[in-house]
C-alpha cells in the first residue's frame, strides 16, 4: 500500500497542497453539503486505502493489480480548485467591506492576479505527462499503435466476431480499438496472471502441438506471433496457414475454425 501510495504521489507537492487545502476547509467551510463532498469524502478514501482489512478484502474479491486506482476516488484536483477559490473569494469580501470604493478594475485585477498565482503553484508543483515513459506521440485518430490498428484491420471480419491469440504488447489496445476482435486473455496476463497460451505466444520457442491444442480450446480463429519464432513442428499439419506479415509479426490462421458470416 505504502509503495503504491508513494508512486501515485509523484514528487509530493499536490498532495502537501490537497493537505493544506483539507485543513483550510476544515476550519473555514461551513456548509455541511461541501464538507462532506469536499473534506469528509476524501478523508474516508485516504483511511480506507491504508486499511489493512479493506486491502485484504480488495485482494480477495478483485485481486492487488488495481488497488492503485482507489487513489482516483480521492478528489485532489477539485479540493484545490475549490479552495484557491474560497481563499480569493474571501479576500475580495473582505476587501470590500474595508473599501467600499474599491473600483471595479481593482477588484479584476485582484482576482485575475490569485488565479494565475494558484495555476503557477499547480504547475510547478507537477510534470508533464510526457516525461512518463509509458508515453508515446498518438500514431492515429485512435491513440493505439499503429500495428495494432493494421493487424486489427487484416483479421476483423465484417458481421461477425473473431478470436485471436496476440502477444503482451496488443493486449491494452486491441479493445480499445475493435469491438470484434476478441482475446482469449487480456490485461491479467499482461499484468502478472499466469495464462499458457500467452505464456506460449510469447515463448522463443513455440511447440506447435501445445499451441495448437490451447489455441482450439480457446477457439481462436488467429494466432499473432512476432518473427523470429523457432517452431517445434509444423504449423501447416496442425491446420494453420500463414495468412498475412506486418509489421513484424505473422498472422497464422486456423483453416479448420468457423469463419462464417451467419
Amino acid at each position: 500500500m505504502t509503495e503504491v501510495f508513494q508512486k501515485y504521489m509523484g514528487s509530493g507537492l499536490m498532495l502537501i497542497w490537497f493537505a493544506l487545502a483539507l485543513i483550510y476547509l476544515f476550519f473555514q467551510e461551513k456548509r455541511k453539503p461541501l464538507r462532506i463532498l469536499f473534506l469528509y469524502t476524501p478523508i474516508i478514501i485516504f483511511l480506507l486505502f491504508f486499511n489493512p482489512l479493506f486491502y485484504r478484502l480488495f485482494q480477495a474479491t478483485v485481486g492487488t493489480e488495481i488497488y492503485f486506482r482507489i487513489c482516483w476516488l480521492m478528489p485532489i484536483t477539485i479540493v484545490i480548485a475549490y479552495t484557491i477559490v474560497h481563499i480569493c473569494d474571501s479576500i475580495l469580501n473582505a476587501k470590500k467591506q474595508s473599501i467600499s470604493s474599491a473600483s471595479p478594475v481593482f477588484t479584476s485585477v485582484k482576482k485575475i492576479f490569485f488565479t494565475v498565482t494558484a495555476v503557477l503553484i499547480l504547475f510547478i508543483s507537477g510534470t508533464p505527462v510526457y516525461t512518463n515513459p509509458l508515453y508515446t506521440p498518438a500514431e492515429n485518430a485512435y491513440h493505439v499503435p499503429q500495428f495494432v490498428v493494421d493487424i486489427c484491420d487484416a483479421i476483423e471480419i465484417e458481421g461477425r466476431e473473431v478470436m485471436a491469440a496476440f502477444p503482451d504488447e496488443f493486449l491494452l489496445y486491441v479493445r480499445q480499438y475493435s469491438p470484434t476482435v476478441c482475446m482469449p486473455y487480456g490485461r491479467e496476463a499482461y499484468t502478472g496472471s499466469y495464462n499458457r497460451l500467452n505464456h506460449l505466444v510469447m515463448s522463443d520457442e513455440i511447440n506447435v502441438d501445445l499451441l495448437s491444442s490451447l489455441s482450439k480450446a480457446a477457439l481462436c480463429h488467429y494466432v499473432i506471433l512476432a518473427e523470429g519464432k523457432t517452431f517445434l513442428g509444423d504449423m501447416n499439419d496442425y491446420g494453420y496457414e500463414l495468412f498475412d506479415t506486418l509489421h513484424g509479426y505473422e498472422i497464422y490462421k486456423d483453416t479448420t475454425m468457423n469463419f462464417d458470416t451467419h
